[in-house]
């Protein structure tokens, strides 16, 4: 892979040259070039398609500011990892610097420390060993524009994720070269972004101690073999292998280690599910207890056709899609014709790591004429399997149950 410090002067250049388009993008309604439809259930599904949005190709528009990209369905078709210029795109505030200057950024490390540090970029990449892990990337709301009955927020499709191959350096390493002392308790992480006014919280999120230092938690530079795109966090991003996007803190420059536990709204108030193992109650239930959202659920979808697509019943016809173990590894996905009824086995693609997307694919011809439902299904290898029902619950997070769509056999 080729070093995206290999030129920093360059580097300057163009993220100077994306800037122009940044300012217009964040600042102006993006203009409609098509629609996309969502087929969502509770609210209207159609979406404008954009381009202006510096360093992306065509994407779906939630939101203009601050943006929110939703990568298209059937760019899942097409491999196992996400293109960095289709890679989905949410932040929470507004206010996110244009561009960064390689040379004058800075990582700060203070807190509950030994020796609190300001680091360079350079320094970063240089004096500490690389590392590389494949791993989903998913927004908490992927998906909630599918909960019935409809729920607030940004109402996604399925495409709030995405799927790279994240290169940088071991958090642990970073806070070893800092020293935490002992009694430390978690590690905060915030970034360049700011609120739009005085009073917004700052985005910041945490880690266990523990977690923090399982030398699976990286700071990446890279995804995909180049440098991360200005949306998507350059120059630095936090990665939390099987834990939802909103650990993923992006444009990273602030680490503070405490030593009692984080209050802050993001933490305390912020993104909490029902505590129980699929996140599921009743609407209009109350007096259930919460917990802080975490971990990724196993999950599949059919990448090569579409709600309503038509087919010929006379046809072996090739269905193929992806899906996502969790914090386990992909080890098997069915798929039914029939609701539930009946389950066969799909084929396997290379797997390429137990955090990753994997590709599965199976032909079959059809049991009958007319509508015919097809169901997903993943299991992954500590053998959990998504459930029929689909869950609920009142903030759309963590979609768990198997997804179905329609097709039309003539």
């Amino acid at each position: 892979m080729k070093d995206p410090l290999s030129a920093s002067t360059s580097r300057r250049r163009v993220l100077q040259a994306s800037a122009l388009g940044g300012i217009t993008a964040f600042a102006t309604p993006a203009l409609a070039q098509a629609l996309a439809n969502l087929g969502l259930p509770g609210s209207p599904s159609m979406r404008e398609m954009t381009t202006v949005f510096p360093q992306k190709g065509p994407m779906i528009l939630q939101r203009n500011r601050p943006p929110l990209l939703e990568t298209p369905m059937e760019v899942f078709d097409g491999s196992v990892f996400t293109p960095n210029d289709r890679f989905f795109v949410r932040w929470h505030w507004a206010v996110i610097p244009p561009s960064v200057d390689v040379d004058q950024f800075r990582l700060k490390v203070h807190g509950a420390v030994e020796r609190p540090l300001s680091i360079s970029l350079a320094a970063l990449l240089n004096d500490l060993p690389r590392v590389e892990i494949a791993a989903v990337n998913q927004c908490s709301g992927n998906s909630r524009g599918f909960f019935q009955p409809p729920v607030p927020g940004g109402e996604w499709g399925h495409g709030a994720m995405g799927n790279a191959k994240w290169m940088g350096v071991r958090l642990r390493d970073v806070l070893d070269k800092a020293g935490v002392k002992a009694g430390a308790r978690q590690v905060r992480f915030s970034g360049m972004d700011e609120p739009v006014v005085p009073t917004g919280p700052d985005f910041k999120k945490s880690l266990a101690i523990d977690h923090a230092r399982d030398g699976e938690v990286m700071l990446a530079f890279a995804m995909n073999g180049e440098a991360l795109p200005l949306l998507n966090g350059f120059p630095l991003r936090l990665i939390v292998p099987g834990w939802f996007s909103t650990y993923w803190v992006k444009m990273l420059s602030d680490i503070e280690v405490l030593d009692h536990a984080d209050e802050n709204f993001w933490m305390a108030k912020a993104y909490k599910l029902p505590d129980n193992r699929w996140a599921d109650v009743s609407p209009g239930q109350t007096g259930y207890s919460t917990v802080p959202i975490s971990t990724m659920v196993p999950r599949a979808w059919i990448t090569n056709l579409s709600e309503g697509a038509s087919v010929r019943l006379a046809d072996v016809v090739p269905i193929r899609g992806i899906a996502m173990g969790g914090t386990r590894g992909v080890a098997k996905v069915d798929i039914s014709p029939d609701g539930g009824r009946h389950w066969y086995p799909t084929e396997l693609s290379p797997d390429e790591g137990r955090y990753s997307f994997r590709r599965w694919q199976i032909s079959a011809k059809l049991p009958h004429g007319g509508k015919v439902p097809l169901t997903v299904r993943c299991t992954n290898s500590a053998g959990e399997t998504q459930p029929m029902a689909q869950n609920w619950n009142p903030g759309g997070y963590r979609r768990a149950g198997a997804e179905t769509i329609t097709i039309n056999a003539a």
